[in-house]
């Protein structure tokens, strides 16, 4: 009664391969753009990888007065103490800078007691929904923990996708994966946008996300290059890309519109996290059509998966695809 609609035109090729030059040249430019902030700027680490204090506060009687809140806050002689509104106007996030040890005060128990203080200066009229206090011990194993994790990910992609495939593969899969985390870490920098586990995590995320498409791709490259021994690899890999691209773009866009609603409805707590892999998304499959599978065009792969040919090199084959 009721049949599927196919909104992908299967039957038209797009010669995503010619375009590959200004598209690498557009990459390496907004790549450049997120890098130079990233390096200049840093990131804004977050409570877990800095320490401090955090608590997300309600107010009782409508929406957060954010000045008064400054004005109470910044006599109490913490250092620096940052207040942000959530998308509620009865809600608020109020930030508290590590504070340093004393003769009496250990580092952990300074910023507690600060939290303390915080707590007492609000009065009854704001409730206190979350606390969070982080040591700078705790934070600089957390910091240390996250940067290990993200680089095992990538180190178990490249060999995964190298005894799956062939070297070249491996290689273009870790290219893909780094452009992605590297622009994802820049627009954190440039946005100015907090930093901490839960971002970390979607970087992991998004790396097995970014190597899934990929992988797809190798997989029907692979299988072409069986199919046909003598068709100019540029010209296969364009036909490879274009009988998955459907797929990717709506796979792509499924889980776009899936972490969308969570950027939207997830709260606070939640949103750089979402915002991460949205904008990892994109990267995503980018990188898969614009640089994994154009990279396999450069340096060559091999034709005969039994080991008996040699590797068709990549320069040849582009030309041959121009002739």
């Amino acid at each position: 009664m009721f049949k599927g609609v196919d909104f992908w035109p299967h039957r038209r090729q797009f010669d995503l391969l010619r375009l590959r030059r200004p598209l690498v040249i557009l990459t390496a430019f907004l790549l450049f753009v997120v890098m130079s902030s990233l390096f200049s700027k840093g990131l804004n680490f977050g409570i877990d990888f800095k320490g401090g204090s955090l608590l997300e506060v309600q107010s009782k009687s409508g929406p957060v007065d954010i000045a008064d809140l400054r004005g109470k806050l910044s006599s109490l002689g913490l250092g620096d103490v940052q207040i942000q509104g959530l998308d509620r106007p009865e809600d608020a996030l109020i930030r508290v800078e590590q504070q340093a040890a004393s003769a009496d005060l250990s580092v952990e128990q300074a910023q507690q007691a600060a939290a303390d203080k915080v707590r007492a200066a609000l009065g009854d009229n704001i409730e206190i929904r979350r606390v969070e206090v982080v040591g700078p011990g705790v934070s600089g194993e957390l910091k240390q923990a996250g940067m290990i994790a993200v680089c095992l990910a990538s180190i178990g992609i490249l060999l995964y996708v190298w005894f799956r495939f062939e070297w070249q593969f491996g290689v273009a899969a870790i290219i893909a994966t780094v452009h992605d985390i590297s622009l994802t870490l820049g627009a954190f920098s440039l946005l100015n946008l907090d930093f901490g586990l839960n971002e970390v995590a979607a970087l992991l995320t998004l790396a097995g996300y970014s190597i899934n498409d990929t992988v797809v791709i190798f997989d029907r490259i692979r299988e072409n290059l069986r199919r046909y021994k003598k068709m100019p690899l540029a010209q296969l890999v364009n036909l490879s890309v274009n009988e998955t691209l459907s797929r990717t773009i709506i796979t792509s866009l499924s889980t776009f519109l899936a972490v969308f609603a969570i950027y939207v409805f997830g709260g606070e707590v939640i949103h750089n996290f979402a915002f991460a892999m949205l904008f990892g998304i994109v990267a995503g499959t980018w990188s898969t059509i614009v640089i994994a599978a154009p990279f396999l065009v450069w340096v060559g792969v091999k034709r005969d998966w039994s080991g008996t040919d040699t590797a068709v090199a990549g320069r040849g084959a582009a030309a041959a695809a121009k002739a």
